[in-house]
């Protein structure tokens, strides 16, 4: 059995739409640019096209490396590559840095047009409809009338979901990982608090920080920290750094003392140098207003009566921030519409990120169900 293998080197591409496009929130974008990447070829018949949907922090880079930067793996560059459960020698796979995001997509960065400086926070909401609907404008670029499957995992599984109501006809497989079909008050207010750091950082400026020639790190710093402890199980904390202390005891002082606290400074210093705080801002948010239920008076099976797509949905034991139940509300409404749905609840240690590791048992149910996916 061949051993499986990285896609490589592979090249940032941009798609550039001219034609106004109407936000949910009642905003208007000119025009946009989306940045994308893509693995794997598209068949003669256009009909083996998966798209990958990330989640907050990710982008358009879901797997190999780019040739500048040897050490950039994609961020699910374990399930994207030939012989791996998303394999490339029978899919097309494409990865696409949403709106508002700060990879390249058009988004607070990028300049508006109409006043010749950064958006900021004039840039409009953005839903995860809209990112669905930016996503089929970038289909419709590349010729791609239906996709095989569509997958994401956490937000990602969100828009994978989103698809199959905005889109029922141009989507065969939807695969949501740790997910959830609206935020839970709790996880509303965890978002919250990490907005406030954000906006109560002096150097935030309103979000026009752009102009000042600063970054709220401090505040996204904070934010980033607050996500990473929602991210990890309390027992997965525990095997990793327990009450280890750096320096072999107690200090005394307000300084790094245990190693918990050493490893989320470190993941809140690398976030704050790379990513934008208003689109953290609008990410957050659309994680909020998520809930297809909504206009169905909060039946979320009405909700999916209007899906024609078949169904993998994925959960893990330890994740407390998309819990299991939560997985499994999907799963029942649509079950409630008679719908094809394989639902896999995986026991893993590692909590909410379990979904970006290497876990068999995990890695070989997509295997299994990407399998049965004709190419």
């Amino acid at each position: 059995m061949t051993q499986p293998q990285s896609v490589g080197v592979v090249t940032p591409q941009v798609a550039r739409f001219t034609e106004p496009f109407r936000l949910r929130s009642g905003g208007v974008l000119p025009g946009f640019e989306l940045v994308y990447e893509t693995y794997g070829q598209l068949n003669a018949a256009r009909t083996n096209a998966v798209l990958v949907c990330h989640a907050l922090s990710g982008s358009h880079h879901v797997a190999g490396v780019h040739a500048d930067d040897p050490a950039s793996i994609g961020w699910w560059d374990n399930l994207v590559g030939p012989g791996k459960p998303l394999d490339t020698r029978r899919f097309f796979v494409i990865g696409v840095n949403n709106l508002g995001g700060c990879f390249g997509s058009t988004g607070p960065r990028s300049i508006n047009p109409e006043t010749g400086r950064h958006w900021g926070a004039d840039f409009p909401f953005v839903t995860v409809e809209d990112w669905v609907g930016a996503q089929a404008r970038l289909a419709d670029h590349l010729g791609i009338e239906r996709f095989a499957a569509v997958v994401g995992g956490s937000l990602g599984g969100m828009q994978a979901v989103s698809w199959t109501l905005q889109y029922p006809g141009r989507i065969a497989h939807a695969v949501a990982i740790a997910s959830a079909p609206k935020l839970t008050a709790q996880n509303i207010a965890f978002n919250e608090v990490a907005r406030q750091a954000i906006l109560t950082d002096p150097d935030f400026h309103g979000g026009h920080y752009y102009e000042h020639g600063v970054v709220p790190s401090r505040g996204l710093k904070l934010a980033r920290m607050l996500g990473h402890i929602t991210y990890l199980s309390d027992d997965s904390m525990a095997e990793k750094f327990g009450r280890s202390f750096r320096h072999g005891k107690a200090v005394y002082s307000y300084d790094v003392e245990f190693e918990i606290e050493s490893y989320l400074r470190y993941q809140g210093d690398k976030f704050a140098g790379h990513f934008d705080a208003n689109t953290y801002l609008l990410t957050t948010k659309a994680l909020d207003y998520f809930d297809p239920a909504f206009e169905h008076g909060g039946n979320l099976a009405a909700a999916l009566a209007r899906s024609t797509a078949d169904f993998l949905v994925v959960s893990f034991t330890t994740d407390w921030r998309f819990a299991p139940a939560r997985s499994r509300e999907i799963v029942y409404a649509l079950l409630h519409n008679r719908r094809n749905v394989s639902y896999a609840e995986i026991e893993c240690a590692a909590g909410h990120d379990s979904f970006l590791l290497d876990d068999p048992h995990y890695h070989a149910v997509l295997h299994r169900y990407f399998e049965r996916i004709p190419s």
